[in-house]
């Protein structure tokens, strides 16, 4: 298998949900069963081509960095796409959840209004795109193209509720891509560029004015991606919007909250890393005490609300604070156990907010959920509760996954949240650069984590207590299967995360590796060579 034919595969993820919501866009509702096949089918094609490149980037591609130049041009000039170890890992991440938020769907939230699979296709677009792009304007053109995509489907099956609560989620994230705009323009001003790698190689020679309006830049584009990551205090809106949205997208928030991270982690270590000279560490100490806060805020949260939609947007805010926290620490050791944290725990809370639809049904079974839900909704052509056979001990299993995505969520033995816990405890544990022992704010930032576990296993546990305890039951809830696999599926890779930790680690420990090399980028995209053109009769000697 050549590298010319394999760096193909780097815009797969762009190109295929771009296609397939074209084509599903003209199709009516009465088409809603071949439209579900086609996007499901979308899906799985992006989660193969996500596994291949996650084997191309481990033990194929030189460096383990693969680089697609769009219409042929040689970077900076071109738009580069960029595959390395994290962002195949995202890509395997985005498409397992895009599987199961489809899968869930199926039996009735899909059928809501004509284009949710077409929306559901761009929004993965533009998912994909921010992963793989290593340009500063491309990545604000994706993240505009998940924003669009995600209106449409914050809307989906509106109520009172769902549109107050998408007014409020449009207004703030026009303001976050016009404070991206701003940023982009003033580092474009000053380095004349906004390739990602090959900023990283002319930041260490700014210095002055330049420097600092370089800074200035780079400290504006991150307010757009900490309203998106939901840093305290941005990150008001995240509850309100995660507690309306349906489950399906709901689970693709999730998703979208850890992108703003993921962005600020690659911008950081790849343009004020150690070889950034005297902008080495810029914004570091904001980010930890940034990422501090949101932990407080986010457990206060918890602490304070007893719906389980909030609950799951203040678990989200806990866990895009520790990402923000550990960045900002500054230790690659804590950075891998981070990005084993990042995967856990955003499987772990999407597993949540589509159990919380079903743990709903033991209070209002049958008939009378059906009532509810047609007036919450209030869309005249709400496709009734799924029909079917039920799934026997639905009890046993809606009380078993409660248990266990409290467990991962609040990060106590024995599954995939204790393990990432743990492996930050172990890293800031250790010796740092200096030699020296751990400091005050290694201390408080263990110490934050553990508060904010306590505090979210109290309030998951009063929860479950009022709901399977002390609720009154007419009757065992009816599930769907196509409702019940994507938990259950969410939940075995969370076991399988726990159970094969080591070698999980010993990906990620490569991957934090490879980001904390610039140079390494700097290399792989400016060095990428343009696919020669086919040579004429007339130039054949």
């Amino acid at each position: 298998m050549s590298l010319d034919w394999t760096r193909h595969l780097v815009i797969v993820p762009v190109l295929l949900p771009l296609l397939c919501g074209a084509l599903l866009a003209p199709l009516t509702q009465g088409r809603h069963r071949l439209k579900f096949v086609a996007s499901y089918g979308s899906a799985l094609l992006l989660l193969a081509n996500a596994l291949a490149l996650v084997w191309l980037t481990d033990a194929q591609w030189p460096g383990g960095v693969g680089v697609y130049l769009a219409a042929n041009w040689a970077a900076p000039f071109g738009i580069a796409l960029m595959a390395d170890r994290l962002s195949s890992m995202m890509l395997v991440l985005t498409a397992l959840l895009a599987l199961c938020a489809l899968h869930y769907a199926q039996p009735r939230w899909s059928r809501i209004g004509v284009h949710f699979h077409s929306l559901f296709q761009f929004l993965l677009m533009g998912i994909n795109g921010a992963f793989l792009t290593h340009d500063l304007f491309n990545l604000f053109v994706f993240f505009e193209v998940m924003l669009a995509a995600s209106y449409g489907l914050v809307l989906h099956g509106y109520n009172v509720a769902r549109l107050r609560a998408s007014m409020q989620y449009i207004a703030i994230n026009l303001a976050a891509a016009l404070l991206f705009l701003i940023g982009v323009a003033m580092i474009y001003a000053t380095t004349g560029t906004l390739n990602m790698a090959d900023l990283a190689a002319r930041a260490p020679a700014l210095a002055g004015p330049e420097a600092g309006l370089l800074r200035t830049g780079v400290a504006v584009l991150a307010l757009a991606f900490l309203v998106k990551g939901a840093m305290w205090p941005l990150g008001f809106w995240l509850p309100t919007t995660y507690a309306a949205a349906s489950p399906p997208v709901a689970v693709m928030l999730v998703l979208m909250t850890k992108v703003g991270a993921y962005v600020i982690l690659r911008i950081w270590l790849l343009v004020f890393g150690l070889e950034a000279g005297p902008a080495a560490h810029f914004g570091y100490g904001a980010l930890l005490w940034g990422g501090m806060a949101t932990i407080v805020f986010g457990a206060a949260g918890m602490l304070a609300t007893d719906t389980a939609g909030r609950m799951a947007g203040y678990a989200a805010i806990v866990s895009s604070g520790t990402l923000l926290a550990v960045i900002g620490y500054g230790e690659p050791l804590l950075v891998t156990a981070g990005l084993y944290y990042y995967l856990a725990s955003t499987i772990a809370i999407a597993a949540f907010v589509l159990l919380i639809e079903l743990v709903d049904r033991i209070r209002t079974p049958g008939a009378a959920m059906l009532a509810l839900t047609m007036e919450a909704y209030a869309v005249e052509d709400m496709p009734a509760e799924p029909k079917g056979k039920g799934v026997p001990a639905a009890m046993a299993f809606l009380s078993l996954a409660f248990a266990a995505c409290s467990l991962t969520i609040a990060g106590l033995p024995p599954l995939s949240g204790f393990v990432a816990k743990f492996g930050m405890f172990h890293a800031l544990l250790q010796p740092g650069a200096d030699g020296g022992p751990i400091g005050p704010m290694g201390w408080s930032l263990m110490a934050l984590i553990i508060l904010s576990g306590l505090v979210a296993i109290v309030s998951l546990m009063r929860f479950g207590v009022r709901t399977f305890w002390a609720a009154e039951i007419v009757g065992p809830p009816r599930l769907h299967t196509a409702e019940v696999m994507p938990v259950a599926a969410l939940l075995l890779v969370s076991v399988v995360l726990t159970i094969q930790a080591q070698p999980v680690f010993s990906y990620l420990a490569r991957a934090g590796a490879d980001i904390h090399r610039p140079q390494l980028y700097i290399d792989a995209v400016l060095g990428a060579p343009p696919v020669p053109g086919p040579v004429s009769q007339e130039e054949t000697p």
